[in-house]
């Protein structure tokens, strides 16, 4: 049994009353979403789109000086297959401003910084709208902390957070997104040739089968090891698990009220 495949037109449907029910819950009819020519960002926006109707979603591609121009190219094809207003604002120099005046920043905070530089773009542009963040990130991201708090991960609902990668991918198919979409490598387009499996040393495919048996199932990593899974790839997943757990919370608060003298 394949454990990844839905009834996809049973949870097309699903996520389509679930951003209406967002919506209604909300007070709003917009929406705006981030399209930067992957995967996931494509299906939220088609399921979005059903959902709310394609003249309330506002898409705006937000490329840094860095990014691929076919990344640019896709966003804007899936705004025309959905026929969607879209605006393109860059996002360079917001963000090299900033590290002028720190030139010898690394990557990762660089990387950061355009993640959230994006989401506060989205934001701003949501209350000019008078609309509502919808939300991009997938179910694997979100275990493996493959994300950037208050950046991609920030919205006010996720129509794919309950998905699996593999799942977001055969449902894309489903919905009838842009080949060139589905089948490019999945990437963050932080940096020239930048690839999210080459960054986490393993694919989608084998995260999503070790992450279903370790936090679906509750498998110990030395199960999951033994069903053939390379023990070190086990290891990082489920250390990545471990440690990214802050990023699925709200920031905690110690218990005052209970605490203080009247």
């Amino acid at each position: 049994m394949d454990r990844f495949e839905l009834d996809w037109d049973f949870a097309a449907e699903e996520a389509t009353r679930f951003i209406q029910e967002c919506m209604a819950a909300a007070g709003r009819s917009r929406g705006v979403i981030g399209l930067s020519g992957g995967l996931d960002s494509a299906v939220s926006a088609w399921l979005a789109a059903r959902a709310v109707g394609p003249s309330r979603l506002h898409a705006l591609m937000l490329p840094w000086r860095g990014s691929q121009s076919t990344s640019l190219d896709d966003a804007l094809a899936v705004a025309a297959a959905l026929d969607l207003p879209h605006e393109v604002i860059e996002i360079t120099p917001m963000v090299d401003a900033y590290f002028a005046r720190y030139p010898d920043a690394s990557r990762l905070r660089r990387a950061n910084m355009m993640a959230r530089q994006r989401m506060a773009v989205l934001y701003d542009q949501s209350e000019r709208l008078g609309a509502l963040v919808v939300g991009t990130g997938n179910r694997s991201e979100a275990l493996l902390g493959y994300t950037t708090l208050w950046g991609d991960m920030a919205c006010a609902f996720n129509p794919v957070g309950d998905l699996y990668k593999t799942q977001v991918r055969r449902l894309a198919a489903h919905l009838g997104v842009p080949d060139q979409v589905i089948a490019k490598p999945p990437t963050a387009d932080l940096w020239e040739g930048q690839t999210d499996e080459g960054e986490l040393g393993f694919t989608y495919e084998t995260a999503d089968k070790v992450l279903a048996r370790l936090v679906d199932d509750g498998a110990s990593e030395e199960q999951i090891a033994a069903e053939g899974f390379d023990e070190d790839v086990v290891r990082r997943v489920a250390g990545m698990v471990a440690a990214s757990e802050f990023k699925r919370r709200m920031p905690p608060s110690p218990p005052l009220r209970r605490t203080c003298r009247p």
